[in-house]
């Protein structure tokens, strides 16, 4: 079976290298709609895949990390880079350019290391990520498989090359949330919320 669950964050970003000028050489934002597709052959004591709810915690978060932001690439211009963390206050840094594709691609690691890393508590099993849909209009989206988030023809994604500024991550309700994530530590989904 599988559930959905949508987020959404406005951004903004430049695509470098992307065919259109706009798009590669001027700072633009977009209303992004985020949806995850959680898929399990099991259903929890309260007979759901997974409680939505779950996915207000953690996952949220680290999505929400990039509303109101902008998203750099690391592989950009120094000088970009060194300005645009000067003056905003919450930016995310990614090794690959902020294209709808690679969003999809980034957020389905995320929220994967975010599956991997929790202990449940209430009978869910076998809970996989199957997609995560990046719409960056209402026209057009990117759709991300397992196999395209860790497919590194499409460029590698080091999840500890990702970094968040401090702005971002001191709203979060465990400022240490990322790397411990990224250590393995585990994190327990909570008896009730």
């Amino acid at each position: 079976m599988i559930i959905r669950k949508l987020f959404k964050f406005e951004n903004a970003h430049i695509v470098r290298g992307c065919t259109t000028r706009r798009c590669s050489e001027s700072i633009h934002g977009h209303s992004y709609t985020v949806e995850l597709l959680f898929a399990s052959d099991h259903l929890d004591r309260g007979q759901m895949v997974y409680d939505f709810g779950l996915t207000k915690l953690t996952i949220k978060e680290l999505i929400d990390s990039f509303d109101h932001a902008i998203t750099l690439w690391s592989g950009d211009d120094p000088e970009y880079l060194r300005d645009m963390k000067r003056w905003s206050r919450r930016w995310v840094e990614l090794p690959v350019s902020p294209s709808a594709e690679q969003y999809a691609r980034v957020i389905f690691l995320m929220v994967d290391l975010v599956l991997k890393n929790t202990i449940t508590v209430n009978n869910e099993k076998n809970v996989t990520l199957s997609y995560v849909v990046v719409h960056e209009t209402q026209t057009g989206y990117a759709q991300a498989s397992r196999e395209d988030a860790y497919n590194e023809r499409m460029g590698r994604i080091d999840l500890e090359a990702i970094r968040f500024s401090d702005g971002v991550k001191e709203e979060w309700s465990d400022p240490s949330i990322w790397q411990k994530l990224l250590r393995g530590e585990k994190i327990q989904n909570p008896t009730k919320i």
